[in-house]
């Protein structure tokens, strides 16, 4: 068994048999909120993301959340407040993808930290920007 982190990956070559084991910290949290701004097109479209979008002041925000069911919340405030595209959300993993301007992109995580902070009492991190 090999450990990386909290991942922990086992494999039996001769069976063809892997087991994977994603563990997760107890706690309510938002560990990351983060936007690519004008990101290359290629990235859209290795991410399975709409290739039709208008690449001018465009962004990627990539968030991620425990317990993970509060990507959906983040989700429907996301794109509540701001008018983004949904690109991704994985409740078993706690990880949403939304794209759109970098301002409208902004306002949504925004909204989200600011919700989750004071009405579900998370712990929230800054929003950072590439």
């Amino acid at each position: 068994m090999e450990e990386i982190g909290s991942n922990a990956y086992w494999s039996d070559h001769a069976n063809n048999l892997v087991r994977i084991i994603q563990e997760s910290v107890p706690g309510k949290q938002i560990t990351m909120a983060h936007i690519v701004s004008n990101p290359d097109p290629i990235l859209y479209q290795k991410l399975g993301l709409d290739p039709k979008v208008d690449y001018h002041n465009a962004a990627i925000g990539i968030m991620a959340i425990s317990p993970y069911e509060t990507a959906i919340i983040a989700a429907d405030l996301c794109m509540k407040y701001s008018p983004v595209k949904l690109g991704f959300i994985d409740r078993f993993s706690g990880t949403l993808i939304v794209t759109g301007l970098i301002s409208d992109v902004e306002v949504g995580f925004e909204r989200v930290l600011e919700y989750s902070h004071d009405a579900m009492d998370y712990t929230v991190c800054p929003i950072t920007k590439t």
